[in-house]
């Protein structure tokens, strides 16, 4: 019996050993983001199987483009779901008009879901689709092969408020719009996305001059009850920032004259220094022009490479 169990205790060390080994040959084989050779236009094509406008809820707008990548398996940890949303002050616009953002993870040959959410209908629908997408996407992943352990949520503007709102709050046990298990989110990469002050942001636009801008403040909250504090607080991002949360990267423009920096004084203090990245551009506006986007991706795929 002794001897039995010796050779069992030798065994179970040798395994744990062997996949010590397995998980440091795997890591250290993971291919680094910024050293990846961009895919040319052709390359993509032979790349990527894409699935347009899949309906992840019974809503004509709960759809979303689904890029999946022949080489991303061979990323080793570095094999990212990226799930990008638009912006548009949850009134305007859709998946295909801010394509930019997601040409930059094509080109390294990345899995992308690309998401459209409900609009002029309130901030809190909107924010529970990118919620029903993920959890579509883990129970139909027999379909796809996405890797849900590794999900990276990111947007511009509207799109960013969601991604980092989501992404910050999955482990506070007072939210209720919760991830299904096996979905992992490991960064969160917000562009010009409201972090803190909703009521800035919406009398911004309920006071401005564009009628059209007047319509997307009126439209950001439920008619009944947002003038609480209280209610404005479960949709800002600072509510459920903690330690534990995942790494965040922030690009912020000095004059945004729609999300302006006095939204982001609170915020801007809690960010860890070992974890989290804040680009701050004194100059910048609420959309990076060119050269301030090809840099920031360069500093974003530096940040996703260190996670």
């Amino acid at each position: 019996m002794n001897r039995e169990r010796i050779i069992q205790s030798s065994m179970q060390k040798t395994s744990s050993y062997l996949i010590l080994i397995f998980s440091i040959l795997l890591s250290s084989c993971s291919k680094k983001l910024t050293s990846l050779t961009d895919l040319s236009e052709a390359e993509k094509e032979t790349v990527y199987q894409i699935l347009k406008n899949v309906s992840y809820d019974s809503d004509a707008e709960q759809v979303m483009d689904i890029y999946l990548s022949q080489k991303a398996k061979s990323f080793g940890k570095r094999n990212y779901t990226v799930v990008f949303l638009h912006g548009g002050g949850y009134y305007f616009s859709d998946k295909s008009q801010e394509e930019r953002y997601i040409e930059p993870y094509l080109r390294k040959g990345l899995n992308v879901i690309n998401l459209n959410y409900r609009l002029k209908r309130g901030i809190s629908l909107a924010m529970g689709d990118l919620t029903t997408a993920l959890n579509f996407l883990k129970a139909n992943n027999a379909d796809y092969g996405l890797n849900l352990d590794n999900v990276i949520v990111t947007g511009f503007s509207a799109g960013a408020h969601i991604a980092t709102n989501v992404g910050l709050a999955q482990n506070n046990p007072e939210y209720s719009n919760r991830l299904d298990k096996g979905i992992t989110i490991t960064s969160i990469i917000n562009f010009s996305g409201p972090v803190d002050g909703l009521d800035v942001v919406e009398r911004i636009f309920t006071e401005h001059e564009n009628e059209q801008f007047k319509a997307v403040g009126k439209a950001l909250f439920p008619s009944e009850g947002y003038e609480s504090r209280e209610n404005i607080a479960r949709y800002e991002p600072i509510t459920y920032f903690d330690q534990n949360d995942p790494p965040v990267y922030l690009w912020q423009g000095g004059l945004d004259d729609q999300i302006p920096p006095v939204t982001f004084e609170r915020f801007v203090p809690l960010m860890r220094k070992d974890k989290d990245l804040r680009i701050f551009i004194p100059d910048g506006k609420h959309s990076p022009n060119q050269k301030e986007f090809e840099k920031a991706y360069i500093d974003l795929f530096k940040f996703l490479d260190d996670l």
